[in-house]
Order: C-alpha cells, then sequence, then structure tokens
C-alpha cells in the first residue's frame, strides 16, 4: 500500500517506512495505549462485556440498520454484567462494547458535507471498542482510530462519506476520554459505471491494478481530480 501510494505521487514526512515523533505506527506495537483506554471506558461505566457474535446479532429478529449498514445492536447483553460481575470473566470469547446514551443527538460540522445530526440508539447502537475472540485480544477500529489520532495530535481527518456515522460513534470516545475531536472532512466516494463504490475488499480499480494496466500516474490525478 505505501508503494503504490509513493508511486501514485504522495509524499509524507511521517510514517512507518521513514519513522517520526509519534512511533510507533503499526498498532501491534501500540497496545499499551489502547488498554489504557479501555481501562479508563471501563472504569467510567461506558462499556460492558458481550458474548453475541456477528451471527447472532444478524439472525436478531428484525434488527435493524445503522445508516452505514452496520446492524444495530438489540442490547441482548446490556445490563448482563449488573446482575453477574463475574460475566465477562466466565466467557473468554467476548467484545467490550460501548453503552451509547440512547436518543442522545449526536452533532458536528463536517468540512464537506455541513451540519450534521444522528441520534444515538437510532442511527447506530452499541458498537464494539474491544475484542477477545478467536484467540486474538485486540482494539476495534473505532477506539484504535481515537486513541491514535489523540496520541499523534491530529488536527484533521480526511476520509470517505461511508464513516460520517462512524464520527457520531467516535465523538462519544473522545467525549468520554476527556479528549478533544479533530475537525473532520468526509469526501463523497469513487463510483464506477454502475454507481457501486468502489470497496478494496473487490480489489476493484485498485492501484496495483491499474498499475499492472499500463496506467500513469499523471493519468489517474487527471481523472480523479
Amino acid at each position: 500500500m505505501i508503494e503504490d501510494l509513493h508511486w501514485f505521487g504522495f509524499e509524507w514526512q511521517e510514517g512507518p517506512d521513514c519513522g517520526g515523533p509519534f512511533h510507533p505506527y503499526h498498532q501491534s506495537e501500540r497496545i499499551r495505549l489502547y488498554r489504557a483506554a479501555l481501562e479508563k471506558l471501563e472504569a467510567g461505566g461506558f462499556i460492558y462485556p458481550c458474548t453475541c457474535s456477528r451471527k447472532d446479532i444478524q439472525q436478531a429478529v428484525a434488527a435493524p440498520h445503522a445508516e452505514d449498514d452496520e446492524p444495530i445492536y438489540p442490547g441482548t447483553c446490556r445490563g448482563k454484567q449488573d446482575l453477574n460481575p463475574e460475566f465477562e470473566i466466565r466467557n473468554s470469547k467476548f467484545s467490550w462494547r460501548f453503552r451509547v446514551p440512547d436518543g442522545e443527538t449526536v452533532s458536528f460540522v463536517d468540512g464537506h458535507f455541513g451540519p450534521q445530526q444522528f441520534v444515538a440508539g437510532k442511527h447506530f447502537g452499541d458498537f464494539v471498542v474491544w475484542s477477545r475472540r478467536d484467540g486474538n485480544d485486540v482494539p476495534a477500529y473505532q477506539l484504535a482510530c481515537v486513541v491514535d489520532d489523540a496520541a499523534m495530535q491530529i488536527t484533521e481527518v480526511v476520509r470517505g462519506a461511508d464513516l460520517l456515522v462512524s464520527t457520531a460513534r467516535q465523538w462519544l470516545l473522545y467525549r468520554a476520554l476527556g479528549l478533544n475531536p479533530p475537525a473532520f472532512f468526509h469526501c463523497p466516494l469513487l463510483r464506477d459505471e454502475t454507481g457501486g463504490r468502489l470497496a478494496k475488499r473487490h480489489d476493484a480499480l485498485s492501484l496495483r491494478a491499474l498499475r499492472a494496466g499500463g496506467k500513469t500516474p499523471e493519468l489517474l490525478r487527471q481523472r480523479c481530480f
């Protein structure tokens, strides 16, 4: 990925290939930061253990989906730890979920789309911040983003419009952790001739594929910008 970005013409002053003051840059080397954040969330009562699998949630009766197509968690494990404090200890395979304040409107101003509002419990539900499954004990995307951006003093995040709802989730994490969120700029997604978004999981027109097909960085930049 780094090689492809260099080939396309991107340049940066800090990162895993060139170092910098906010190292290390691999998440596997930043676990202590994520664990510290997780412990703070647990101490504040913001999270709870959940043994539900993705399949369990998908099969929940009339399970609605969030704006970004993630199933809204039905709250199956909410309150279980209150009834049994040893709940997460006896279940080695579980995730920590952030308990969203149902009904609260999360508002922010996006640099491209302007004012945004999402209602917790309606547009998105309790979300995973840490997973302990299949021998892995790792932070989830939402928590890792917040911790890394805060630790690296990121002032602006630029990403795709499909992550607008994730920004609402992350705002709640910033608040719970006592951190100041950066500014956000969400870009419209690139789409193919059928209107489908160019998703990396489909290897849709990846830079590597375009490069192999003889396209040049200059031509691609003209078409993109």
